[in-house]
Formats: C-alpha cells, sequence, structure tokens
C-alpha cells in the first residue's frame, strides 16, 4: 500500500507557439529590401512587382517603395513602387503613381 499518491500522466501538456500570420505593411507604408510584407499560409496574396515568395510563403520586397495592393481577376497580388520615378515599372503601376500622386 502507497503512503504517498502517485503523479499522473496526462495526454495535454504541450502547446504550440503562434504562427503570428497577416499583413506586416499595408498599402502606401514604405518597404525596404528584404522588408517582410504579409506572412501567410498559402498565396492568398500572390507576389507582384519587386515582391518575392519565400518558401513558406512569405511575400517581402525586394526593392525599397511604397507599398501597393491590386485587387485582379486573379487574386490579390502585392506589388512595391520604388521611389526612384526613372526606374522601369509595369503600365498599370505608372498610371496608378500618377493617378495617387501626393
Amino acid at each position: 500500500m502507497a503512503h504517498k499518491k502517485g503523479q499522473g500522466s496526462t495526454k495535454n501538456g504541450r502547446d504550440s507557439n503562434p504562427q503570428y500570420l497577416g499583413i506586416k505593411l499595408y498599402g502606401g507604408e514604405v518597404a525596404q529590401p528584404g522588408a517582410i510584407l504579409i506572412r501567410q499560409n498559402g498565396t492568398k496574396h500572390h507576389p507582384g512587382f519587386n515582391v518575392r515568395k519565400g518558401k513558406d510563403d512569405t511575400l517581402f520586397a525586394v526593392a525599397s517603395g511604397t507599398v501597393v495592393y491590386q485587387n485582379s481577376k486573379h487574386g490579390k497580388k502585392v506589388h512595391v513602387d520604388p521611389f526612384d520615378a526613372d526606374i522601369a515599372r509595369p503600365q498599370w503601376l505608372r498610371e496608378y503613381r500618377a493617378a495617387h500622386a501626393s
């Protein structure tokens, strides 16, 4: 007969760390090269101009500039519009920049 009660075991004694998913830089904010724009699971947002996708589907900037979000029939895209006006960019981004010039 035991004089002390034995410790029981449990199957629930562990937890995982949060993933901290979501948008890290919103439209109009300044992005530096290497800055994380979006942390996501799967490709809810797709990389656009000056944006690349990491192996965990994270979108990050490859040039410094302003973050621009675009909704198209092919899904949501994220772009980085460079500060330098002389850098070549897609036609629609030139038009967007002209329309939203401050």
